[in-house]
């Protein structure tokens, strides 16, 4: 097998961010450090361990997938485990390569392998330490490989710093072309408080809990329990509302760890003004993240936004929106800049909500395609075709049938997608 030096695909999606990897500000109680394991990538780091202050509440968000890989099935079961602020802080974590997934009791066996020698090195105890695995599904983490991850713990572990923010989200990276990070700052009983995150996601990019990997971290003083509510509730119009492929990783997962030292009031009630105000700080920064997976999207050209209103009912808008963004139909029209708006009232006749053919409008951005069952009166194919040049689109659909709206993300589909997936393993 032919091993790359570099994340595959192009050197930088043509819609990354243009000022690169914002500078994240340090927030205490986090410190990170990266490191070259090789267990597939050569010239790069491979391997992150984050660290987490005790005192800290923690909470995650993981795939439903049945197949889900063991790093999560182990995540899931200490997550259930903890209450309240750990005594003893919390390690995480993360290599870039092999996803440990379908692998069997083995996978079992290196999760438990790594832990324990990330618990001997950081003194954090076994059931505090957090581990993900990204890369390629099926292949076992041989005993050489669980060596390469646990040999580079020590190192890890004398690197840490609370500004090693940006190494960390670089050596989790696969078939990603940037690394992405997003932050906020909000003012909570008259403290500011900061919250930053980064993640990975480029390829089997699809909403069924989350979509890849992100790790958010917080200063705020904040109850576990109302902490993960809000991390679930902001789910779904998150991670939960993008999609490259239509495909649902066995690794994903999402997780925040709140520290509690920006000094504060701690927040024990969601019903209270402080709660609501770091919710929308929160989601914020998922949904900014969000977006950049999207905008990393494989060989992607163009990030499309999919607005459905006036379906019969929240979910169904839903189905709609997903439809219309999954469709490999929709994204090879729009890689092609072909404004072909049947393939738009395809979605919605397959999506399985409740549609009226003449009730139903159709607009890319401003301008109007469909209504009344028909072509728009005041249509022009010119309009249409120039608006597919554009780099971001918008496609609107009204129902004409209720209150339901939904909005999802997804970029095109070209070939690049194909030259990079059909390579992954060669």
């Amino acid at each position: 097998m032919a091993v790359p030096s570099e994340p595959m695909g192009p050197k930088v999606s043509p819609l990354a961010p243009p000022d690169g990897f914002p500078a994240l500000p340090p927030v205490a109680g986090v410190r990170f450090a990266a490191a070259r394991a090789g267990i597939r990538y050569r010239d790069r780091d491979d391997v992150m361990l984050a660290e987490i202050a005790p005192g800290s509440a923690l909470a995650g968000v993981f795939t439903r997938s049945a197949t889900r890989a063991a790093p999560v099935l182990d995540c899931e079961a200490k997550l259930r485990t903890l209450t309240g602020a750990a005594r003893h802080g919390f390690a995480i974590v993360v290599n870039a390569g092999n996803a440990n997934a379908f692998t069997g009791a083995a996978g079992d066996g290196a999760v438990k392998a790594v832990c324990a020698a990330a618990a001997d090195v950081t003194g954090v105890p076994v059931a505090h330490v957090f581990t993900a695995s990204t890369g390629v599904i099926g292949e076992p983490l041989p005993p050489e490989q669980i060596e390469q991850i646990t040999g580079v713990l020590a190192k890890l572990r004398a690197t840490l710093s609370p500004d090693g923010i940006e190494a960390a989200a670089r050596a989790i990276m696969t078939t990603d072309t940037f690394p992405k990070g997003a932050m906020a700052e909000v003012t909570l009983a008259g403290v500011p408080v900061r919250i930053v995150g980064f993640a990975k996601g480029s390829g089997m990019i699809a909403p069924d809990m989350a979509t890849m990997l992100a790790y958010l971290f917080t200063d705020a003083a904040i109850d576990r329990d109302v902490l993960q509510v809000l991390l679930s509730d902001a789910i779904g119009r998150s991670f939960n509302a993008i999609t490259v492929d239509s495909d649902t990783s066995p690794s994903d997962t999402v997780m925040v760890a709140a520290t509690g030292q920006a000094g504060h009031a701690a927040i024990t009630n969601l019903n209270t003004p402080d709660a609501q105000a770091f919710a929308v700080a929160l989601e914020g920064v998922m949904h900014d993240l969000a977006l950049q997976i999207v905008r990393d999207g494989e060989g992607a050209t163009k990030l499309i936004e999919v607005r459905v209103s006036g379906a019969a009912h929240d979910a169904d808008a839903g189905r709609v929106a997903r439809a219309i963004a999954n469709s490999p139909l929709v994204k090879t029209a729009i890689a092609g800049e072909d404004p072909n708006w049947g393939r738009i009232v395809m979605a919605v006749g397959k999506s399985g909500a409740v549609a009226d053919r003449d009730r139903l409008r159709i607009r890319f951005g401003d301008v109007l395609v469909a209504e009344r069952g028909w072509v728009a009166d005041s249509y022009a194919e010119e309009d249409g075709a120039a608006y597919m040049r554009r780099d971001e689109l918008v496609i609107t659909v009204d129902l004409g049938l209720g209150a339901g709206t939904a909005t999802m993300w997804t970029c095109d589909l070209t070939h690049g997608y194909i030259t990079i997936n059909a390579d992954y393993r060669s």
